[in-house]
């Protein structure tokens, strides 16, 4: 046989293995050895072990505990009473590698790597009015003697049918199995061949959490935006404890107030926009403070600095806001209407916006609109849609004045839009602001920590500008700071 032909012109194409020869690698492979729990969707993923040929090697057991009563009666009794949770899958996990320790001595299988994969899904319903979602994960030993990892993610399908929707879990499954034990060095690798033979359309991940010993180093948050920057997403969101959290169960029903900022570094200005306009929302009828849920929200335009994401950056803003107290979400919207939009998925309760003057003069500008087929008009309707408010931060013009919602410049063609939204009371302007504070721009700030100049400590809430010297944040450098004091 003659050598490989190669023309000129090829390219280098990278060879991605089919499901088949995944799901064989892994049944050939002695060692490694385990458990597939699957709820909701069928036996999917282990459908695909069992077909390679040579899966006894692999599979200790799979089980559907379909019927809720006989799932209980195995995992216990969730108290929300609902089978497609985070706390469920965890359950499952914990309880099926438990029960693989108990039943195969140590002894009988020194080199065994187990593991437990599980599922707990609900695909499309009859009605086709809700596309399904569901919760996947992997725990599983890298050797014999060491601790468990686990990674754990929640899926939401878009495909419109049933059969469609088991193949493409299976296929994921698979994926994540065989990236858990030979993608696991590299995380981020790790997560983009969760799609490979999937698409984008088919199937969105929205969290993702690493842990265990062998990502003791993973910052799950960082994982986080790897999901928006690969597209596999929209928006992602983390709590103040830097964990990432679920979009949809943070939101249900909840009134929202959102900040879009850059927040590079967060400023006295941002809080006290967010203190202001937050006693102005509660202050709303039928905002109570236990259903209202403040959103600081950074969208990933804002993050592309020279074009390419700084991941760097980007951690040293959610850690600030994070030691604030503050929820976090990273979204890809660069328009404000689609953040609404976004919630309004999740809730039907009031929303507000808070910005500054420059923010509300740019959702005036119609080249951010001709996308659209009904152009500004379309855009507004989402925006202002139901009970939405901006509340506005003023800001100082250049000859010293002060410009609110009474004297700001729109467009000449937006005049009389921008009129109706005001006198129908969309638009409300923040008062009792700090006069003191409506110099400090984050755009300074930055600049002076990067070029070591002193006094920028001041222009931010307490506390921050510690947490910015001892973690050397935003390129700070004490060095530099002593050159030009001496």
């Amino acid at each position: 046989m003659g050598t490989e032909i190669k023309l000129k012109g090829d390219k280098v194409i990278e060879q991605i293995p089919s499901t088949k020869d995944k799901a064989l690698r892994i049944n050939l492979n002695e060692n490694i050895y385990g458990t597939f729990a699957e709820i909701g969707a069928g036996q999917e993923t282990v459908r695909h072990f069992f077909r390679a040929g040579g899966s006894s090697g692999t599979i200790a057991k799979a089980m559907s505990a379909y019927d809720k009563d006989f799932s209980d009666a195995v995992y216990g009794i969730e108290k929300d009473g609902r089978y497609v949770t985070e706390s469920r899958l965890k359950k499952m996990l914990t309880f099926e590698s438990q029960l693989i320790e108990e039943r195969l001595s140590r002894e009988k299988h020194p080199n065994k790597l187990f593991f437990s994969y599980a599922n707990t899904v609900a695909t499309i319903d009859f009605a086709k009015q809700f596309k399904g979602h569901g919760w996947v994960g992997i725990r599983y030993q890298i050797e014999p003697d060491e601790d468990y990892n686990e990674i754990i993610i929640h899926i939401r399908f878009k495909e419109t049918d049933v059969r469609l929707q088991q193949e493409t879990l299976g296929i994921l499954g698979v994926n994540l199995i065989y990236g858990a034990y030979y993608k696991y060095n590299d995380p981020k690798r790790l997560l983009r061949y969760l799609y490979d033979h999937l698409d984008k359309d088919q199937l969105e991940i929205d969290t993702i959490n690493f842990s265990g010993p062998r990502f003791a180093d993973v910052d799950n948050r960082l994982m986080s935006l790897q999901l928006v920057k690969n597209g596999m997403t929209d928006a992602v969101m983390f709590n103040p404890d830097g964990k990432n959290i679920l979009p949809a169960a943070i939101l249900y029903k909840k009134n929202i107030l959102a900040f879009r900022g850059s927040f590079r570094p967060v400023t006295k200005v941002n809080m006290d926009m967010y203190e202001k306009s937050l006693k102005m929302f509660l202050e709303e009828n039928k905002v109570e403070k236990e259903n209202t849920l403040v959103v600081f929200e950074i969208t990933l335009s804002n993050l592309r600095s020279d074009g390419e994401i700084d991941e760097r950056d980007f951690m040293d803003r959610a850690e600030l806001l994070c030691s604030l107290g503050q929820t976090v979400m990273i979204s890809n919207f660069q328009e404000y209407y689609k953040v609404v939009e976004y919630f309004a998925n999740y809730t039907k309760a009031r929303m507000g916006l808070a910005m500054g003057v420059n923010n509300l003069v740019d959702i005036f500008d119609e080249k951010y609109y001709r996308h659209l087929s009904g152009g500004i008009l379309e855009a507004f309707g989402k925006l202002f849609y139901r009970d939405m408010k901006v509340f506005l931060y003023p800001m100082i013009g250049e000859n010293g004045e002060i410009i609110t919602s009474d004297n700001l410049k729109v467009h000449p063609r937006m005049k009389e839009l921008y009129k109706f939204f005001k006198f129908n009371g969309k638009v409300v302007d923040i008062v009792d602001y700090d006069p003191n504070i409506l110099e400090v721009f984050s755009r300074e700030v930055l600049n002076m920590i990067n070029h070591g100049k002193p006094g920028w400590e001041t222009m931010l809430p307490s506390g921050i500008a510690e947490i910015i010297k001892e973690h050397q944040l935003f390129g700070y450098d004490p060095n530099k700071i002593l050159k030009i004091s001496n």
